[in-house]
Parts: structure tokens; sequence; C-alpha cells
């Protein structure tokens, strides 16, 4: 395991197979109701989310509970950053108070990278700008190795809003590097250039990334994109981009659903279709749980 996990980009095949490898047992043991693990037993982990999050700063502070870390939450809206601390100032403060791991959600693309140059903590980033959102790519493949068994060869298709996604971002890196292949579907007010230069192939139409795809995943489509201007009304989107049941038809028979939530119901993916039997979006939730209980567990052991 790295000292930091800043993103997926750069990282081997072996490493990812490490923290997927690591996040089964860890997913184990959650299914035994095994939640008090000393895995990370005297490390100490700090959650300091400079955004809004509920499901990654509460999958983080339950993982880090679940393998013996002690875990502290800042609360940034309360925090000295307020009153104009800058990033190096806090950075050194959570050095000196000695810190194991930091988990960093922040705005800004690269802040996780920043911080991590001027501490001795890990560093794990939990998202940055339209940057990376590492664990999350990561629980999506532990996700679907689960289900199919392995991640080289598989079709995935990746629906939404591409051009602001650090989802669809680390999940293009990693999928590629462990094998698998990538289409990518979005309107074009939604599709950044030189996305195939990240090895994802660009669909003309949502039925084409869908056809013959072993895994659909839809990406959240932020409303306040319709109020710019960048994509149409809800019902036309819907109509037009959604991932509906009669469009799950044209992938494979076996193939699955996939988003990593909070999800728009009737706009980037039908109730039905996120319902369905082959929805795996709540076991994506736990998943993510066991994802950064792998992290942390190896994290700890390389302090």
């Amino acid at each position: 395991m790295r000292k930091h996990l800043l993103g997926l980009e750069g990282m081997s095949r072996d490493e990812i197979v490490e923290i997927l490898d690591t996040a089964d047992m860890m997913r184990d043991h959650l299914d035994k109701g095994e939640f008090d693990n000393d895995y990370a037993s005297g490390s100490s982990v700090v959650n300091l989310f400079f955004e809004n999050s509920t499901r990654t700063r509460t999958s983080f502070e339950n993982a880090s509970k679940f393998v013996g870390a002690n875990i502290v939450n800042i609360s940034v809206a309360s925090s000295s950053v307020t009153k104009g601390e800058s990033m190096y100032d806090t950075a050194m403060t959570l050095q000196c108070i000695k810190n194991d791991i930091i988990v960093m959600r922040h705005s800004i693309a690269g802040a996780a990278h920043y911080l991590s140059k001027h501490v001795d903590s890990h560093v794990i980033n939990a998202g940055d700008g339209q940057h990376e959102h590492p664990t999350q790519g990561l629980l999506d493949m532990l996700t679907m190795r689960r289900h199919f068994g392995r991640l080289e060869g598989l079709t995935v298709a990746i629906i939404g809003d591409i051009k602001y996604s650090r989802v669809a971002r680390s999940n293009i890196i990693g999928l590629t590097t462990m094998g698998a292949t990538v289409k990518v579907f979005g309107i074009k007010t939604l599709m950044p250039a030189g996305i195939e230069e990240m090895g994802a192939t660009v669909c003309e139409s949502i039925e084409e990334a869908i056809k013959g795809s072993d895994v659909i995943m839809g990406l959240r489509i932020q409303l306040e994109r319709m109020q710019s201007g960048q994509f149409p009304s809800v019902r036309e989107y819907h109509r037009e981009f959604g991932i509906t049941a009669d469009r799950v038809k044209l992938a494979n028979a076996n193939a699955i659903i996939m988003h990593p939530a909070p999800v728009n119901r009737g706009v980037e993916i039908s109730g039905e279709v996120v319902d369905s039997a082959n929805s795996k979006i709540f076991e994506q939730v736990t998943n993510g749980l066991a994802v950064r209980m792998a992290v942390i567990k190896l994290m700890s052991e390389a302090k």
C-alpha cells in the first residue's frame, strides 16, 4: 500500500488488487456482523471535509471504528478555516496533534496532493473537485468483481454527467488498468474533451453505450446544470437520455445496474431500474464501507 491514496491514476494492477482483496475480507466481517476488529488499533483518523457529505463522511467514520481506529470529525463550518486560516496552517495543525491518517474532501482539484506534501500523516482523497474520488472507484470495482468474479474483459457503460464527475474519472482509470472496456455517453454539454485519451470509448447515443454492456453505471445529474442551460428539462432529459427498463434490455442478460448515489429517480435513471433485481446501488454502499476499512487497515500497517 502506498503512503497516500490520492487517486487511482498511476496505481498498478497489483496495488488495486491488494486493496480489493483486503476489502473482500472486510466485507466478510460485515456480513458476519463482526464490527469490533483491531486491525488499526492505536491509529487515529481525522475526517476533514471542506465539502458537504453524508454518505462518504459517515462511511469513513464507521470504517475507522470497525477496524479499531480512533476517529475525529472536523466540522469545517465551525473550524478556524472560517476565520481565515490557510490550508497550509490547517495541515500543520493536524500534523502537530499527531494524526496518523487524514481523510480529506475538497472542492479544489489537487487539494489532497497539496496536503500530502506538508504532513507526515497518510492522506486519503475523499474527492477533490472534478479530479478523482479513488475510494468510490475502488468500491465500484469491488462490486463488479464480487458479482462477476473478475474485472478483466468486462464492458462497463458510464452514462450521465461525465464532464463534472470525479467518479467517472476514477472509474475509467481503475477499470482500464484492470483490463475492462469502458464506454461513456453524455449529452455534448456534459462530455469533456479528450476523454478518449483516458482509455474510454465515447458513444453517440445511450443505446450504443448500453448495448452489450455487463455494467450500466449512471451518474448523478446536478439539476443546476439545467438552470444554466447545459441540458433540457428533467422530463425531456429522462425521455431522451435516461436509463430506463427498456434501454437496459439492450445490455447483456446478466448486466448489473450501478450508481454512486444519491440517485435522482426519474432523471438519470428510473425508479423501476433502481429497485430492479439486477440493481447493485445499495450494495455499493456496503462495499464502500468495506473498501474504506481495507484502506485504513493497510495504511495503519504501513505507519
